[in-house]
């Protein structure tokens, strides 16, 4: 059985809600891609506080995460894969998409959510 990452925080869960409510272009798009069960008919949240991370976007029935990156990640590489590797001890499959990518091809960006997904078990 894996250990689910528990435990949030107030702050954590207002920073997920403020997050909600501005998205980054990238991510208003892939949400426009990923909500209502449109990829799949998986049902993904999108600024879903885990533990001491906020996910740009959750699938719970897959334990899936999909992290979309602007350009400050460039200079937190190592913290990101740090966070990667700490959701991954957990169970956790991550997929990262930098905005670019969202922005110019979001076809393709939905149909390797969606390839991963299919190589998902569910949880």
């Amino acid at each position: 059985m894996r250990k689910t990452i528990r435990g949030t925080t107030p702050e954590l869960e207002q920073a997920a809600q403020a997050m909600r409510r501005e998205p980054t272009a990238a991510e208003a798009a892939l949400w426009g891609a990923l909500q209502k069960k449109q990829v799949a008919g998986l049902k993904f949240r999108r600024q879903h506080p885990v533990g001491r991370f906020v996910l740009d976007f959750y699938c719970a029935s897959l334990r899936l995460v999909v992290e979309v990156d602007g350009g400050i990640h460039d200079a937190q590489q190592d913290r990101d894969a740090a966070r990667t590797e700490a959701l991954e001890t957990h169970g956790y499959r991550v997929l990262r998409f930098r905005n670019e990518e969202v922005l110019r091809n979001l076809d393709d960006v939905v149909r390797r959510i969606a390839a991963a997904a299919a190589g998902s078990e569910p949880a």
